[in-house]
Formats: C-alpha cells, sequence, structure tokens
C-alpha cells in the first residue's frame, strides 16, 4: 500500500518504543492528553484550544487526528445544529496517563536542577548554543 503519511518508523518498524514515541513523545499530544486528562470529561475543539492556548489550529488538528489512528481518543460528532464534535480518551490513554503523570513529577521536581545546568553549561560552551 502506498501511503502519504508514515505508519511505522521508516527505519525499525518492528521497534514499539520508536513507533509509540515518534507520536506520543511530542509535546503537544502530551498536552492533548493532560488537557483531555484534567478535565476529566470530553472536550469539544474549542476547550481545548482554551487549554492550550499556544498550539495552533492546524497542529491541534493533525495531532487529535493522530491520536485518534493510534487509539488514544475518540471523536465522537453529534448530529446538532450547530454541529458538535467531542473528544474523550480510550481506554489504552486511561492505560497511559499514570505514567505521564509519573512523568510530569518528575519534571516538576527536576526543572529548577535542569535550567541551572542548562544556564551553566551554555555559560561555559557559548559555541554549543
Amino acid at each position: 500500500m502506498n501511503y502519504k503519511f508514515k505508519i511505522t518508523d521508516p527505519l525499525f518498524p518492528e521497534c514499539p518504543v520508536r513507533n509509540v514515541l515518534s507520536r506520543i513523545g511530542e509535546k503537544w499530544p502530551l498536552l492533548i492528553m493532560l488537557a483531555l486528562d484534567a478535565a476529566g470529561r470530553p472536550m469539544r475543539y474549542s476547550d481545548l484550544q482554551r487549554a492550550i492556548p499556544d498550539i495552533s489550529q492546524k497542529m491541534l488538528s493533525q495531532h487529535l487526528r493522530d491520536l485518534e489512528a493510534d487509539g488514544f481518543i475518540i471523536r465522537t460528532a453529534y448530529a446538532e445544529v450547530p454541529p458538535r464534535v467531542e473528544y474523550s480518551f480510550t481506554e489504552r490513554a486511561r492505560t497511559l496517563m499514570p505514567m505521564l503523570h509519573n512523568l510530569v513529577e518528575w519534571a516538576l521536581a527536576n526543572i529548577s536542577g535542569i535550567i541551572n545546568d542548562r544556564t551553566a553549561y551554555y555559560e561555559t560552551h557559548p559555541k554549543r548554543r
């Protein structure tokens, strides 16, 4: 089949880590999933935009499609006027959330040390910026 998009990592199609992280390892999918989790309910597109104000419409739309394609979220369209679309978690996403929360907790606990180390590194290695 000739796909316009990548289904698996072209160099390592059998590697589950590369294939999963290539999709959810970016900042936008993580933030989308954290926003959905924080809401604790299905969210509309506009709710997600408000929850993540610095994401562009193009990126939000693309990553919602990707998360839906991978079975992390469900897109439900209601036949109403005006049309209403909501996004919610699948069971797969619910099983991932405890690990994402651990990552967030780790980041919060370590961010000041990371920023201090990063600052010191670039002060001593200015050409590596």
